[in-house]
């Protein structure tokens, strides 16, 4: 597989110097005007936006933000740090099945690339084998002729997929059991070269509160540690193009011990793209405290938190060779 010059350089402008995509994610808006309280408005959403991406992004290669509240904040990051732009509405249509998404009515991949300045577009698909074929169809669709859009503006498309299952808790036992096998096959599905997706934004074939013998472990198995690491190797055996894995909202232990297990499972997942694990945390502050103390609390604990990120991302690999590009030197100290 090759890359045009477009998407070349814009998968470059969001990696660092190894071809690890080490970035941060600041694209919530619902569930984070939720959890700032019922006050916020444009400003504090603009503004929570911007003091974590100035912060962060001197940590990160990159930053993922929304047009909606985040042009603000895009204009704060750090230099060399890159810039990945989201293209769907925040949440799902809630008057029928499937989690049908939708794309943001004043945009497209063209005004991204040119008023918005991203260097990558993303979006996210709430996603299941499980559901029906007339559903499947119609996400399938949607993500082809999105990515048939990116091809036409020489850009990367990047796909975040978010399993669940109607009437299920995502969070409990008997879903965690199901999680693999719908990791495993939405991966297989979106890795096929008709849907144009660069980059496959995976969650982790996981849940870690049920892996028996870890920290995270909560009392309940639903699979043994051996078993965890076999729906690592699982998982990444059906990918032909570069993924790499989102927090889905676990705290920083949670996720930087997922990575570890990721790692000891010998996957070549290719960075991560990692939000409320590093901020979340900080809401409260920022709610109740201003946007002084806020930042005092992203440069102690938030700049801890995605420094812990950092440091086991040096078990991930480069994407260059999936895209036959000369792949960087990596320094002797990593």
């Amino acid at each position: 597989m090759k890359l045009t010059p477009g998407k070349l350089a814009g998968m470059k402008a969001v990696s660092n110097q190894h071809g690890v995509i080490a970035a941060a994610a600041m694209d919530q808006r619902g569930s984070l005007k939720k959890a700032l309280g019922a006050n916020a408005g444009d400003k504090e959403l603009e503004e929570f936006k911007a003091l974590v991406t100035e912060v962060l992004t001197k940590h990160a290669s990159a930053i993922l933000l929304d047009p909606e509240w985040g042009l603000v904040a895009s204009r704060r990051r750090a230099k060399g740090s890159g810039l990945l732009l989201a293209y769907e509405k925040t949440g799902y249509d809630k008057t029928g099945p499937g989690r049908l998404p939708d794309l943001l009515d004043h945009w497209s991949v063209r005004r991204l690339k040119e008023q918005g300045k991203a260097d990558c577009v993303k979006i996210l698909l709430y996603y299941t084998p499980l559901d029906p074929k007339e559903i499947n169809d119609q996400k399938h669709a949607w993500v082809e002729r999105i990515g048939d859009e990116c091809r036409a503006n020489d850009i990367p498309f990047f796909l975040e997929f978010v399993g669940y299952e109607e009437g299920a808790d995502e969070k409990g036992l008997e879903y965690a059991k199901k999680k693999p096998d719908i990791v495993a096959r939405s991966m297989e599905e979106f890795t096929k070269d008709r849907y144009g997706v660069d980059v496959m934004k995976v969650e982790m074939p996981i849940n870690m509160k049920y892996v028996e013998g870890t920290k995270a472990f909560g009392g309940q198995k639903a699979y043994t540690r051996k078993e965890a690491m076999e729906h690592f190797r699982r998982t990444a055996s059906v990918a032909t193009k570069p993924f790499i894995y989102l927090s889905a909202g676990v705290s920083n232990a949670e996720f930087t011990e997922s990575l570890e297990l990721a790692a000891e499972s010998g996957v070549k997942f290719n960075g991560v793209l990692c939000g409320r694990a590093t901020w979340k945390d900080g809401i409260a502050v920022f709610a109740q405290k201003g946007a002084d103390e806020f930042r005092k609390w992203l440069e102690s604990e938030g700049v801890k938190n995605i420094n812990n990120v950092n440091e086991r991302l040096k078990a991930a690999t480069s994407w260059y060779p999936l895209y036959g590009v000369n792949e960087p030197a990596r320094a002797s100290a990593d």
